[in-house]
């Protein structure tokens, strides 16, 4: 369903470490944005009874059943450079995204667009 990169699992992982307890990975999305969508990453400590559970490099990935088909093929991963670092997401479903990065649109679900 998403693949992730092994860099985005170790910044994971040392993030989850931070946080001092076990907690799951939500991936998803919601509307919002110039594009309609944007993405939603964030730890959660309870799993949901429609969400669809993965896991990947020791790390549990919560899908929710709304976000399932539209980040079907998506690749996280983190990338390091001089000014910083950061995760990127690689959506191969989005046929348009955001002059700023933060959202995007796909055929089967534009959204509402909204202004940056």
């Amino acid at each position: 369903m998403i693949n992730m990169t092994e860099a985005a699992g170790y910044q994971i992982k040392d993030m989850m470490k931070e946080e001092g307890k076990e907690l799951f990975l939500r991936v998803g999305v919601k509307g919002g944005g110039c594009s309609g969508l944007s993405y939603g990453i964030g730890f959660e400590e309870e799993k949901q009874e429609d969400d669809t559970l993965i896991e990947q490099h020791g790390i549990q990935i919560l899908i929710d059943k709304e976000s399932a088909p539209i980040i079907n093929g998506v690749k996280i991963d983190f990338k390091q450079s001089m000014m910083g670092g950061g995760f990127t997401i690689d959506n191969p479903n989005a046929i348009a995204g955001c002059g700023c990065g933060s959202s995007f649109r796909t055929a089967a679900n534009a959204g509402t667009p909204e202004d940056c």
